[in-house]
């Protein structure tokens, strides 16, 4: 499977982008105030106004890695990382998010049918250089991230009904409050799956 081309991606709610730049080597996207992904769920709203930069990936089973670098986060919920959106109901991110300038979370957010979910777990909040790594085997999808680039830690499994065909994936980066940054994507690697097949318990028939 060859390189990820960046001049081959579309942009996705422009209007949510201050400032936006793909190159060869990298992407730069400089958030707006009030940009999220979120559905319904416990908030009772819906937003559906972050930019993301995504590539239409068909492969059913394929890794997407990725470098990215956030500076200038100020304002809680401020974030980047990956996204993979069929429609405003039906989408995956995975990201660092500031808190409070002490901790930030590492989360992931899955939203099936309209319904969004919420995981997270609390990291350094002087961290300001991640890693990302996105597996597709069919319609069930494995993040990850990393702070090297080399050892990988599993944030969630999950399944997304709807990821029958291509895909659109990338990154994307938002400001749900007041806030807005900078954040650079760099080092992408589209490559054949390196979420092994389970080897255990067998399916059910």
């Amino acid at each position: 499977m060859s390189p990820l081309h960046l001049d081959a991606g579309t942009l996705i709610h422009p209007q949510g982008a201050a400032c936006f730049q793909a190159d060869a080597d990298a992407v730069s996207l400089q958030t707006k105030p009030h940009t999220d992904l979120w559905q319904r769920t416990y908030y009772h709203f819906r937003n559906d106004n972050a930019p993301m930069y995504l590539w239409s990936i068909a492969e059913q089973y394929f890794s997407l890695t990725f470098k990215v670098e956030a500076s200038g986060r100020s304002c809680r919920f401020d974030q980047c990382g990956f996204a993979l959106y069929i429609d405003a109901d039906n989408w995956i991110k995975v990201s660092s998010e500031y808190a409070d300038g002490t901790i930030q979370h590492l989360g992931c957010v899955v939203t099936d049918g309209g319904y969004s979910d919420w995981s997270t777990q609390e990291i350094p909040g002087d961290i300001e250089a991640f890693y990302f790594r996105a597996s597709r085997r069919a319609d069930d999808f494995k993040l990850e991230s990393s702070f090297d680039g080399i050892n990988f830690q599993q944030l969630r499994i999950c399944h997304l009904a709807v990821a029958t065909g291509a895909v659109p994936a990338g990154i994307y980066a938002a400001s749900p409050e007041n806030g807005s940054f900078r954040a650079v994507f760099s080092d992408f690697v589209l490559s054949p799956c390196l979420w092994a097949a389970h080897d255990g318990q067998q399916p059910d028939d």
